[in-house]
């Protein structure tokens, strides 16, 4: 299976993009990215260039699902992301509200670290397993064309780790074909990319797409083999928390039979959160299925 080239780089989800590939439900895709920094940063002496290229996460697409109308879903299971160069790569840049603390004068930090044998290699005394993942992934809205710079109920710039393989991300259709995009892959990251750039890697992903007539999703969700996830965008933060446990909540009723108020009890004393790039207010609320599967 031939991969989609990278190229040309693509910095908004937009409906009026020319699509780079039609399929079926079911279809499987190898699609190539370039990194979130556009490629800037190869060599320990570069340095990240916004005059040159002011925007970031460019991502691949839109991949058009035929058959795909307004009020379905789209499935993507995450089948494997490999890094393209056998490197991925960080700068510290500005700490932005962190200079409250820590000051202005932050080095430009750029770390080039090669990836070998499921290892990323931080430094000479520091390895960080590779755990990929996918900071963008999302389907074009009916209103307005959102950049890749922010997330939102669309999905978009969502950085949230359990978007990596293994799990299947549901996405709103908003558009006939859905109009699917993804990039700005990560080799690993933390809970709410702090200097706001993870490990950055030009990748190949293997997805596969299946169509969900119907769905109605309010935004995006995630499933693991173990746990399910509702995804929620808003700022200030803590209105993302909430606000991603409620609509936790009502999918538990609506999918699984429970109750609101006792699943409310039971989230309280067994949910979990993971938090995106923190600016973004993207916040998936988690439960365990053996909680919830009676």
């Amino acid at each position: 299976m031939n991969p989609l080239s990278p190229l040309p780089l693509q910095y908004e989800f937009s409906r009026h993009a020319t699509p780079r590939a039609e399929i079926d439900s079911g279809a499987r895709l190898v699609i190539d990215s370039e990194d979130a920094l556009s490629g800037q940063l190869r060599k320990p002496e570069d340095r990240r260039d916004k005059k040159a290229m002011p925007w970031s996460n460019p991502v691949n697409g839109p991949i058009v699902v035929r058959g795909a109308k307004p009020g379905d879903a789209l499935a993507v299971h995450i089948e494997s992301i490999e890094p393209l160069i056998g490197q991925c790569a960080t700068y510290t840049g500005a700490p932005r509200m962190l200079t409250e603390w820590l000051g202005p004068d932050c080095p430009p930090g750029t770390r080039i670290c090669p990836i070998r044998d499921g290892v990323i290699e931080w430094s000479d005394k520091v390895s960080i397993p590779y755990a990929p993942m996918l900071g963008c992934l999302g389907t074009a809205p009916d209103w307005g064309v959102p950049s890749t710079g922010p997330a939102g109920n669309h999905g978009g710039n969502l950085d949230l780790i359990e978007v990596c393989p293994g799990n299947t991300v549901y996405l709103p259709v908003f558009v006939p074909g859905g109009y699917l995009y993804l990039g700005d892959a990560h080799a690993a990251q933390g809970h709410g990319e702090l200097s706001a750039t993870a490990l950055e890697m030009p990748a190949r992903t293997t997805i596969r797409v299946d169509l969900i007539p119907g769905a109605n999703l309010p935004s995006p969700r995630i499933e693991s083999p173990t746990e399910l996830m509702a995804v929620a965008v808003a700022l200030p933060l803590e209105r993302a928390i909430v606000e991603s446990y409620a609509k936790l909540i009502l999918w538990l009723e609506a999918d699984y039979g429970w109750n609101r108020w006792e699943s409310y009890d039971l989230l309280t004393q067994v949910g979990q959160i993971s938090i995106g790039y923190y600016t973004t207010g993207a916040v998936a609320a988690k439960v365990a299925k053996k909680y919830i599967l009676r």
